[in-house]
């Protein structure tokens, strides 16, 4: 049994487009551990995630409320550092805004310099407080609200503990895949691609699957956003998978399941 567990973040972007909600997919690379799976933007805690620096560009976010709201004891602003960070990584949206409350045009004035930043983010060669530090951003925050936790079950190599997380696209910033870690990014509907996973022509995790089916109950993606928002670290428990073989045959069971608690 690995015990050993590895901090992640993961973001559901979520758009509204005539009143119906959307959320960003993206399908994973080849390489292992989500080869070529459709999942959300999202990735390990990196320790530059943790710096203290990230307390001067957070909206209404320091590390001891982003900790009550995850219950943890201390760090929990780095996984809505990590959120930010991937996704701008990954597919090019940035959640951020100017001090003086104005938006980022990564369609039009903002796009070349924010495209340079994004390659060096990537490359190493820069960090996101030293991205808002140049252009006097504060990170949006508020615009993102715990949405489950999912712990990778033990009898997997690697285990991630991931957070998950959804967030409102903002205003005039278009997904645009690293093709890299990324190979192919769509908005789809959750009821949409819920179809699309079951007839396998979306291949799904278990843990992607159930948040989708957590945001089929909201119309819109305000209403969502908004409802999570107000949510306490109680409404969020921790969700461990867990696997055995039964003649002969694999069994998966989620906490709440009959026989849960006789296995380990």
């Amino acid at each position: 049994m690995n015990n050993i567990l590895i901090p992640a973040a993961t973001v559901l972007v979520l758009r509204d487009v005539k009143d119906v909600m959307e959320v960003l997919m993206v399908k994973r690379s080849k390489r292992p551990p989500f080869g070529n799976l459709y999942v959300f933007p999202g990735g390990k805690i990196d320790d530059y995630d943790h710096s203290r620096d990230y307390e001067n560009y957070s909206y209404g976010l320091d590390d001891i409320s982003a900790s009550e709201k995850l219950g943890l004891k201390d760090g929990g602003l780095s996984y809505w550092i990590a959120c930010i960070r991937e996704c701008f990584e990954e597919v090019g949206i940035l959640m951020a805004k100017k001090k003086s409350g104005e938006y980022l045009n990564l369609n039009g004035d903002d796009k070349n310099k924010f495209d340079s930043y994004r390659e060096k983010l990537i490359n190493n060669e820069i960090n996101l407080s030293e991205i808002c530090a140049k252009e006097d951003l504060i990170l949006t925050t508020d615009n993102i609200a715990p949405l489950s936790h999912w712990i990778t079950p033990n009898i997997e190599a690697k285990r991630f503990d991931t957070r998950f997380f959804i967030a409102y696209l903002p205003e005039n910033q278009t997904v645009s895949h690293d093709g890299q870690e990324i190979t192919n990014s769509l908005w789809v509907n959750p009821k949409t691609a819920l179809e699309k996973a079951f007839s396998g022509e979306m291949p799904m995790i278990m843990p992607t699957i159930k948040n989708l089916e957590s945001c089929v109950d909201f119309i819109n993606a305000k209403d969502m956003l908004n409802h999570q928002i107000k949510l306490k670290k109680e409404d969020i428990p921790p969700i461990l998978p867990k696997f055995f073989k039964e003649n002969g045959n694999w069994v998966g069971l989620l906490p709440g399941d009959e026989g849960y608690d006789d296995h380990e």
